[in-house]
C-alpha cells in the first residue's frame, strides 16, 4: 500500500489520528513509556543492565 516507505503525509496523518485518539497529554506519556523501554532494551542487550539487576546471579555481575 505504500511501497514500502512511509513519507513524511503519511507520517503526518499516523500522528494526527494518534493525537485525536489519544489526546495530548497521554501520547506524551507513551512516548515517555516507549522512549524508556527501547533505552532499557539496548543496555540490556549490550548488557550494561546485568551489573545493576538484582535478579542476576552473583557470578555475571560485572
Amino acid at each position: 500500500m505504500f511501497g514500502g516507505k512511509l513519507g513524511l503525509p503519511e507520517l503526518a496523518v499516523i500522528l494526527v489520528i494518534a493525537l485525536l485518539i489519544f489526546g495530548p497529554k497521554k501520547l506524551g506519556e507513551l512516548g515517555k513509556g516507549l522512549g524508556e523501554g527501547i533505552r532499557n532494551f539496548k543496555s540490556s542487550m549490550s548488557g550494561e543492565g546485568s551489573a545493576n539487576n538484582p535478579n542476576t546471579p552473583p557470578e555475571e555481575k560485572k
